[in-house]
Parts: C-alpha cells; sequence; structure tokens
C-alpha cells in the first residue's frame, strides 16, 4: 500500500457508437494520484467525464485502457479486493420504496460479504441521524432522509476509501450542514473522501486537494491553495468620500464603477503594485472613504481553466 487511496494511469474509455453517431471518447488518458487520507475534490462542467470516472472506480463501467490501483489493489488483477475498498454514495435516490433502512443496510452488507458479527447497520443509522427512522419504509421517507440513506448504504462494508457524487444538491441547509459534519468526522478517523460537487464554495471549503476534468482531460491537479494562487488577479474596491464623476485611469487597471458608487479597480498584483492603483484614485482627484481587496475565488479559478486548454493529460 503506497500514501496513495487510488492511482490512475492512461485511464481511457470509449463508448460505442450507435447507429448513425460517432463513437463518444469521455475519458482522454487519464493521469491521477489520490492521497490515502485527504478530501480529495473531483470538479468539472457537465459532460467533463467525473461520472464515468467515478463508476470506473466503482467498478460499474468498464474502462477502454488504462490502469487503476484502488487502496493497493489492481482493479484488473484483484476486482473484489478493489471494489471492497470503496464506497459511493450515488446522485440518484436509486432506493428500494419496501426495505425499511435498517434492512436495506442488511441486505447491502450481505451483498458485499460482511459477516453478520462485523455489522454495525445501528450505528451507521445512528451517525446519519435515521435511528428513529429504521424500520419505516424507504418511501415514507423525505428527500433529505433518503440521501443519508445512501450515504449508510455506502458506508456497511467500511471501506477505506467514500465517493461522494453531488451529495448537496438540492437539499436543505440543515442536511447539507449535517452531511459535512459526518465527513469531516470520517475523514478525521482516517477515511479518504472523493467529492464531486457543483457548488465550488464546499470544495473550498471542504477539499484539501483538487483535480478538474474538462472534456475527458485533466486540466489540473494541486492543492486548494495552490489552485487559488494561479490567479493573481486582485480587485479593490474603493468607496469614495464625495461622489465622482472622472474615473482613474493607469496601465494595468481595469476600472468598473458600481451602482451602490463604489469603483472596482482590477489588476495583477505581479505586474502591479497596490500603491500604483491608490496613487491613479488619488492623481483622479478621489478622497477615499473606505478601501478593501477581493480575490480570486475558486470559481474564477474553475472558470479559468475550464475555458482553456488542458494543462495536464
Amino acid at each position: 500500500m503506497s500514501d496513495n487511496a487510488i492511482e490512475i494511469r492512461g485511464l481511457q474509455k470509449t463508448y460505442t457508437a450507435r447507429k448513425g453517431e460517432a463513437a463518444k471518447l469521455a475519458l482522454s488518458g487519464i493521469d491521477l494520484d489520490i492521497p490515502a487520507g485527504s478530501v480529495f475534490g473531483l470538479l468539472g462542467p457537465n459532460g467533463a467525464g467525473k461520472s464515468t470516472l467515478i463508476n470506473i472506480l466503482a467498478g460499474l463501467v468498464v474502462k477502454s485502457a488504462g490502469r487503476v490501483t484502488i487502496w493497493g489493489f489492481d482493479q484488473d488483477v484483484n476486482p473484489r479486493q478493489s471494489r471492497a475498498a470503496i464506497g459511493v454514495m450515488p446522485q440518484e435516490l436509486n432506493l428500494d420504496p419496501f426495505f425499511p433502512p435498517r434492512a436495506a443496510l442488511e441486505v447491502q452488507a450481505g451483498l458485499y460479504g460482511v459477516p453478520k458479527s462485523k455489522r454495525r447497520s445501528d450505528d451507521i443509522l445512528r451517525l446519519v441521524g435515521l435511528e428513529d427512522k429504521s424500520n419505516a419504509y424507504a418511501r415514507t421517507l423525505s428527500g433529505g432522509m433518503r440521501r443519508r440513506l445512501l450515504l449508510a448504504k455506502a458506508l456497511v462494508h467500511h471501506p477505506h476509501i467514500l465517493v461522494l457524487d453531488e451529495p448537496t444538491a438540492g437539499v436543505d441547509i440543515e442536511l447539507r450542514q449535517m452531511l459535512w459534519e459526518n465527513i469531516r468526522r470520517l475523514n478525521q478517523q482516517g477515511m479518504t473522501i472523493i467529492l464531486t460537487t457543483h457548488y465550488l464554495e464546499e470544495a473550498e471549503e471542504m477539499c484539501d486537494e483538487i483535480a478538474i476534468i474538462n472534456e475527458g482531460r485533466l486540466v489540473a491537479r494541486d492543492s486548494t491553495a495552490n489552485l487559488l494562487g494561479r490567479l493573481d488577479a486582485k480587485t479593490m474596491i474603493i468607496e469614495p468620500d464625495t461622489p465622482h464623476t472622472i474615473l482613474p485611469k493607469a496601465d494595468g487597471i481595469e476600472v468598473q464603477a458600481r451602482a451602490n458608487g463604489t469603483l472596482a479597480l482590477t489588476y495583477n498584483s505581479s505586474k502591479t503594485s497596490a500603491e500604483a492603483v491608490l496613487a491613479a484614485v488619488h492623481d483622479a482627484g478621489i478622497r477615499i472613504r473606505d478601501v478593501r481587496t477581493e480575490q480570486a475565488d475558486l470559481e474564477d479559478v474553475f472558470l479559468d481553466l475550464t475555458r482553456s486548454r488542458p494543462l495536464v493529460g
């Protein structure tokens, strides 16, 4: 077992063409390492290949080429052990409506070959806040409770790695907070978490490292801090002491007058100093009542990278 929970080399997936259609290349030569014990973000626009990658890891889709190692087990050599090392919470609510939560967990544990003596269905239901619904039919559960049950089912076989595919899509704030508290707790216990999400602020807050996939290729893979550092654009927000009619002018500074009366001056910190920005404001005869700065967030990085040509892979 290396320091990586998952190692992917040259991963490709091509979906066979239907009659009258061209074959679809979903993944094109992905190389990716996911460190053990990390919370790892897997991001990309719709159709980028994220779901295909997750389904290959879960053993639900057969890859076209490449090598996948999960918790030290080569997926081709030891398929059973590699599948046992990973649990997946899918985006779709695919639950049997006639199985109560506890029975659903028992069935899932049986499918994974977990002996009855090692099953902990009640503990898992308590973890996800469903202990009082353990014998209620799944069809009577709310949408949020069904998502909790999906998380519970992903944990029945004690996986080393947990994959969360859009876990908070369409859920309320209370459930979202509960899910993240559980995820933090599981990660603190040593579980590796892989997260896909469209809520970039969640990825920015939760993830140690992030990979961005676009059009089947890996366009970035780095620590969250380093990805945020890729864009050195800063915006200085000036609140003038009095209304102004003349805008600051200087090379390398883009100025926008906002509806609330403030001025947004955007510049690249590697080329233009904050002192030069303030000097341009002064030269325009503007007295400053207040000033603050804004920096790029993960959404800015994401949009910049998915507009660009692939950097890696």
